[in-house]
């Protein structure tokens, strides 16, 4: 373990991975004050998924004990005291105990490390899942007609958290990946589900093909392809 700090949290029905960027909106005031002691200390705060309870207004929200650290990159004023924030997933941390609730929750915590990846097989691993990744964003783009960007960093680490943040899959399913303690664990994991999935999703496509017709409308986001992989996997994305 690399030290232990005190850190005010933000629960949230989302997961943050390190690298990777959130955008939030904050209007309550228990998360303006948050927020204005962040910038006032220069300092990072915590994101969780939440267990059990609500976003807005729920002082008893029981969060998972491992999170990432969100880095403040940019605060922009809006009417009513609110701002938008945007910010980066820092470093790994679990959660030791729970100070206080009020006005927010602030917990005692201790940063995780990474196990090293010092396995001959991690190189192999890499150009597997790399293949195996670029077929379902193919995939993502044939189904909603959107690019899909993503560039797979050649550290292991780095890589496996760009995967897993780019994966439209269900919230506990992100929080076992943010828990695994090295990337060899993580990228195993991604590999699996992408070979689970990927057959699946072949097959759809080529009957869509056949039919010569888009997916079935959807109010979920994403449309047909996210509705799809739903079933299997459940929901990802929050609404905030």
């Amino acid at each position: 373990m690399a030290g232990s700090t005190r850190l005010r949290m933000f629960p949230l029905n989302t997961v943050l991975f390190p690298g990777a960027a959130l955008s939030l909106h904050i209007f309550e005031p228990r998360y303006r004050q948050m927020i204005a002691e962040c910038l006032d200390a220069n300092e990072a705060f915590g994101v969780v998924l939440i267990r059990d309870g609500d976003e807005a207004g729920d002082p008893d929200v029981q969060p998972h004990e491992i999170g990432t650290t969100a880095e403040i990159a940019e605060v922009t004023p809006l009417p009513s005291g609110r701002y938008h924030l945007t910010s980066t997933g820092g470093r790994r941390f679990r959660i030791n105990a729970i100070v206080s609730r009020e006005p927010f929750l602030l917990c005692d915590v201790e940063y995780l490390d990474e196990a090293p990846n010092d396995s001959p097989a991690i190189e192999r691993l890499i150009a597997e899942i790399e293949s195996e990744f670029r077929e379902y964003l193919n995939l993502i783009v044939a189904f909603s007609g959107s690019p899909a960007e993503v560039d797979v960093p050649d550290d292991p680490v780095r890589a496996s958290y760009v995967i897993g943040d780019a994966l439209q899959v269900a919230d506990a399913l992100k929080q076992q990946l943010l828990e695994l303690g090295s990337a060899q664990e993580r990228l195993d994991a991604e590999l699996g589900f992408l070979r689970r999935l990927l057959p699946q999703l072949r097959s759809l496509l080529e009957r869509k093909r056949e039919r010569d017709e888009s997916p079935e409308p959807s109010e979920a986001p994403g449309g047909g392809f996210r509705t799809y992989q739903e079933k299997f996997f459940g929901k990802h994305f929050s609404d905030n």
